[in-house]
C-alpha cells in the first residue's frame, strides 16, 4: 500500500469504524422512507427535523437533517459523490437489486470496476448509492489489481445489464468468472452523465 504521510509529522491512530453518514434535505419524510426501504431498515430516532435509519449492528449508519437553508443538491459541487454499501455475495446483491426492482427501484448505473461489481441508485434527493460485492477474496488481492496496467488505463469498469447479471447468477454460473472484468482500452472519468438525471 502506498502511503503518502510525511515520515517526520507523527502518523494519526486510525477510527476503528466509518460509523455512520449524515445527509441535509429538503425532503425529510421521503428520505425516510426511501432509506427505510432501500436498506431493510428501521427508525431508531424521528425528531421534528432530524432522523437516524439503522440496519445493522451499529445504532444508525444514515442521519438525516433538514436543515435550515438548504439548497437542492448540485451535481456538480465538490463533495460526497456517492455512499457504498457492500454485500457479502453475488448472490445477496442480485436479491437485493430484485427485492428493489419489486419496490419501484431501479438502477442508474451497472459497472463492474474490476475491484468491485456494483449497481448505483440514487435517492430522492439526488445522492448516488453503491451497492457492491468484492471480486477478489481479499483487501490485498484487489490492491495489487489496481496497481496493474489494466487498472491504470481504464479505473473505472465496463458496464452490464444487472437482468443478465441475474440470469448468470440464478443459473449456476461460478461466482469468480462472473465478477472477472471484461473488456479493454480506456474510459472517460468521472463525472458520468448518465448519473446525474
Amino acid at each position: 500500500m502506498t502511503d503518502t504521510t510525511d515520515e517526520n509529522l507523527p502518523r494519526v491512530k486510525s477510527p476503528a469504524h466509518l460509523a455512520h453518514v449524515l445527509l441535509r434535505t429538503t425532503k425529510l419524510d421521503k428520505m425516510i422512507d426511501f432509506y427505510v426501504q432501500f436498506l431493510g431498515g428501521w427508525v431508531p430516532f424521528r425528531g421534528k427535523s432530524m432522523a437516524f435509519v439503522a440496519y445493522d449492528d451499529e445504532h444508525h449508519r444514515i442521519a438525516l437533517g433538514a436543515m435550515p437553508n438548504t439548497t437542492p443538491k448540485d451535481h456538480l459541487s465538490s463533495g460526497l459523490e456517492h455512499i457504498a454499501f457492500t454485500y457479502n455475495n453475488l448472490d445477496d446483491l442480485v436479491l437485493a437489486y430484485e427485492q428493489r426492482k419489486k419496490l419501484g427501484m431501479h438502477p442508474i448505473w451497472c459497472v463492474n470496476h474490476g475491484p468491485t461489481t456494483s449497481i448505483y441508485y440514487q435517492d430522492p434527493d439526488g445522492n448516488h448509492l453503491e451497492t457492491q460485492v468484492d471480486n477478489f477474496d481479499t483487501a490485498d488481492e484487489a490492491t495489487e489489481y489496481m496497481k496493474s496496467p489494466e487498472f491504470a488505463e481504464n479505473a473505472i469498469g465496463f458496464d452490464f445489464d444487472p437482468e443478465a447479471l441475474a440470469a448468470r447468477v440464478h443459473g449456476g454460473e461460478d461466482h469468480k468468472s462472473i465478477k472477472r472484468r471484461i473488456g479493454s482500452g480506456p474510459r472517460p472519468n468521472p463525472p458520468y452523465p448518465s448519473l446525474h438525471k
